[in-house]
């Protein structure tokens, strides 16, 4: 398990001061591990410099994520096109769109479908994951009907949190997901928000598998966005050998 909870990890540093020199050092890290993370996922201003420290350190198999209309979730479709063509052509291959819910919840049950639609057709193959902030959500309710409008808006995995809110990823809301997912039979699952080590991870996959089939995850449909699990494994494996 400890295996597969590495290879769905997006690796991640959104930090507002980030430097060039952290994105690199992270992209090493990754490059380093003998179960290398799906993505790294930075602002789009560092995708340039991640995608290239990736490929000199020999992992251009792992895949830059950026985000974008983040972390506000403004519903302005036009600014969201924008981000996302610029990240598309600076070389991002996955791009994590935050969903308008707060226009949703004031009653604007259009803009979001759209915005994801339009993004969805710029992105072409490459994955589009709509953020939906599920810790501002609350109501299971909501954050199901918010999941289903993204996915069948054409959303390829539906991300809990941009980490920036009060509550992060929860087990219930990912449950509510993955219901979602289950009754489309199509998209994926991405947690982020407060998921610091294996244990935490954990819980999500195995939740995972008992919903939507112990064949089903993979970094095609699951993923964790953090960097603290790998720095949480790297300790177990350290202690492990002492």
């Amino acid at each position: 398990m400890r295996e597969r909870l590495l290879a769905a990890l997006d690796l991640t540093s959104l930090g507002e001061d980030d430097a060039p020199g952290a994105i690199r050092a992270l992209c090493a890290k990754a490059a380093a591990q003998n179960v290398r993370p799906a993505a790294i996922c930075v602002y789009p201003e560092h995708i340039v410099t991640a995608r290239t420290a990736l490929d000199e350190a020999g992992a251009s198999a792992v895949a830059v994520a950026t985000v974008v209309n983040f972390p506000d979730g403004a519903n302005d479709a036009g600014r969201a096109l924008r981000e996302t063509r610029r990240a598309l052509a600076a070389g991002a291959v996955e791009i994590d769109l935050v969903f308008p819910w707060h226009a949703y919840v004031g009653g604007d049950r259009e803009s979001g479908a759209l915005i994801v639609s339009k993004c969805k057709e710029t992105c072409g193959p490459r994955l589009l994951k709509a953020i939906i902030e599920t810790g501002e959500l609350a109501d299971p309710l909501l954050i199901r009907e918010v999941a289903g409008a993204a996915l069948d808006a054409g959303a390829d995995f539906i991300k809990t949190s941009t980490g920036r809110s009060r509550v992060g990823a929860t087990p219930g809301a990912a449950e509510v997901i993955l219901l979602a997912l289950r009754e489309r039979g199509r998209g994926g699952l991405k947690v982020s928000g407060g998921i610091r080590t294996l244990e935490d991870a954990r819980v999500y996959l195995e939740l995972a598998e008992r919903i939507c089939g112990t064949a089903w995850a993979s970094p095609a449909t699951f993923r964790i966005g953090s960097s603290a699990i790998l720095d949480d494994a790297r300790a177990q494996t350290r202690m492990s050998a002492q």
